[in-house]
């Protein structure tokens, strides 16, 4: 078990950070260190007045009611729309009194600087079974960066017994749109005692909106609502949430293009002896001794992965968006693993 805190952690995405890093690498970064979809949900001229007047009661509640039809809510009441997932961590968190908070990790840091934030003593634990002493016990599933999955009779068994104590499981399914979705507990936070997070801007390639869902029963969603007050998600949120969560048709068929590029990836990263060990259809995750050497010799490429200082032997690596950018992704491999098989050779000499 290790002791976490609230201290403010780094993440992928940051094109500053990755100049800073790597100053005479090639123009523009192929940024793979996000699971962001770089084939983004199409973009549409936006009713103006979306953007000249506050947003309108009605349409946030046409939003709810797709999200919650879209993600399997049992109902509408059972859904709160907010500006990203990232601001109701800590909301969440604070939905029951300071106690012990469990993550199953290792996982996305910010649940852990959530509940701290929120007043819990934060540990992070890496055998399920242990989350049954937590007061507040989070899951990211499927998991981000090793894809991990918790099937949902397991959850709902952890879940039955901290409600009997009155404490809460968060299930972050932020990935959960590219997962097995029947291992879901969307359709079951009528319950009590569980709150299931989805990620809008992930799947849909959107991250920029700013969009996300929480789902729980009707009281904790009536709680949640109350803090975030009138106008929480802004009007060009509303026009895209309403109408990419709808639309099924591309849904389906990104699902099966996402498969097909993360089937692509690992072929491509196999050419060259690098072993993927996990991941989701958005991002593959990576193994090896030499990781540091990898991310760096990419990096100097232009080629930004997403590397975890306190696991030097593990990389996630995010879909070229291009074919250029699957281009620039094999010749770099190639020049890294040539360079790689020449020190080699001079080792054994």
């Amino acid at each position: 078990m290790k002791l976490l805190d609230g201290a403010v952690v780094d993440h992928g995405g940051s094109l500053g950070r990755a100049r800073a890093l790597f100053p005479n690498a090639l123009q523009p970064f192929v940024d793979l260190s996000t699971g962001i979809n770089p084939h983004s949900y199409p973009l549409f001229d936006l009713p103006a007045t979306s953007l000249s007047r506050l947003p309108e009661a009605a349409r946030t509640r046409d939003l709810i009611e797709i999200a919650a039809s879209t993600y399997g809510a049992p109902s509408p009441a059972n859904v709160v729309a907010a500006p990203g997932t990232q601001i109701l961590l800590p909301r969440v968190a604070s939905l029951i009194v300071p106690g012990k908070a469990l993550v199953l990790g290792p996982t996305y840091a910010e649940h852990a600087r959530a509940a701290a934030i929120a007043g819990h003593q934060v540990a992070e634990v890496d055998n399920f079974e242990a989350l049954a002493e937590a007061d507040l016990a989070i899951i990211v599933n499927p998991n981000n960066p090793d894809g991990r999955v918790i099937e949902r009779d397991r959850l709902l068994a952890l879940a039955a017994g901290l409600r009997a104590k009155g404490g809460l499981l968060v299930v972050d399914e932020a990935f959960m749109d590219v997962g097995p979705r029947e291992h879901s507990l969307a359709g079951d936070v009528g319950q009590g005692g569980i709150v299931v997070l989805r990620s809008f801007g992930k799947f849909f390639g959107l991250a920029g909106v700013r969009l996300g869902f929480a789902l729980s029963d009707m009281a904790t969603v009536e709680r949640l609502e109350t803090q975030f007050g009138p106008w929480a998600v802004a009007g060009p949120a509303l026009e895209y949430g309403i109408r990419a969560l709808a639309d099924i048709g591309w849904q389906d068929a990104m699902r099966a293009s996402l498969a097909d590029a993360s089937a692509r990836l690992d072929v491509l990263f196999g050419r060259f002896d690098v072993p993927v060990v996990g991941g989701t259809t958005l991002y593959r995750f990576l193994r090896l001794l030499d990781a540091a050497d990898l991310f760096s010799a990419l990096g100097e490429r232009g080629i930004l992965l997403r590397h975890f200082s306190d696991r030097p032997s593990v990389l996630r690596a995010g879909l070229p968006g291009s074919e250029l950018e699957w281009q620039r992704l094999e010749s770099a491999l190639a020049e890294w693993a040539s360079r790689r098989e020449d020190q080699s050779k001079d080792l054994k000499q």
